[in-house]
């Protein structure tokens, strides 16, 4: 028995190592320019409807907070569909190692979301560039197993986000176009690299 559980230990090792080495073919790039889409009808729709920003910030944040959530959907259900088409028998592997890499900066983007909200509010206005700096480092993190040239919507990422903070901390306001115009180029940069890479006919509904 002792024998088997090892032999099978190495086999996961095994999996685990060949799905590390392979080109994740999960994210579909069409998918990936539907949520820029979303980005800059969410923009639109604040910067007509919501009137002064200062005065409902929360109602602000958590706008955006439902249209990422929303991308993040639509990105999750492609990835596994995906995955298995593309990726057979190492499709639960390519998953779990996609999601190892982008998860910390979600997560450190929801966490500082939620302490700055409760015990900082008047600090809200550095969310919209540290959000696209944390974006940034999920790509780069991703780099390894993704088309190598997703660094460069990295790069966009990281730079607007810096452009971002330092333009905000001038008026200190939140503004639906810092949020939403760095993510509506990055996103559709991203689908644009995705899209060349895998090859034109490789979109989310081809086989």
């Amino acid at each position: 028995m002792q024998d088997l559980h090892k032999a099978l230990a190495d086999i996961g090792s095994i999996r685990q190592q060949v799905a590390a080495g392979t080109m994740f073919r999960g994210l579909g790039p069409t998918v990936v320019a539907v949520t820029g889409v979303l980005a800059a009808v969410t923009a639109t729709v604040q910067s007509i409807w919501l009137g002064d920003i200062g005065q409902r910030p929360v109602a602000f944040l958590a706008a955006w907070a439902g249209t990422a959530a929303v991308s993040a959907a639509l990105i999750g259900a492609e990835m596994i569909a995906r995955t298995r088409r593309h990726h057979g028998g190492l499709a639960d592997a390519m998953l779990i190692n996609a999601i190892e890499q982008a998860l910390p900066a979600g997560v450190a983007g929801v966490a500082v979301a939620l302490v700055l909200i409760q015990f900082a509010p008047d600090t809200l206005w550095v969310l919209p560039g540290l959000w696209q700096v944390l974006v940034g480092l999920g790509i780069f993190a991703s780099v390894r197993s993704l088309p190598r040239a997703v660094a460069w919507a990295g790069a966009w990422y990281l730079a607007a986000g810096i452009v971002v903070l330092a333009l905000s901390s001038q008026s200190q306001a939140l503004s639906p176009w810092a949020m939403g115009l760095p993510f509506v180029v990055g996103q559709l940069l991203l689908a644009a690299i995705l899209h060349f890479a895998f090859g034109g006919s490789d979109g989310e509904f081809a086989d």
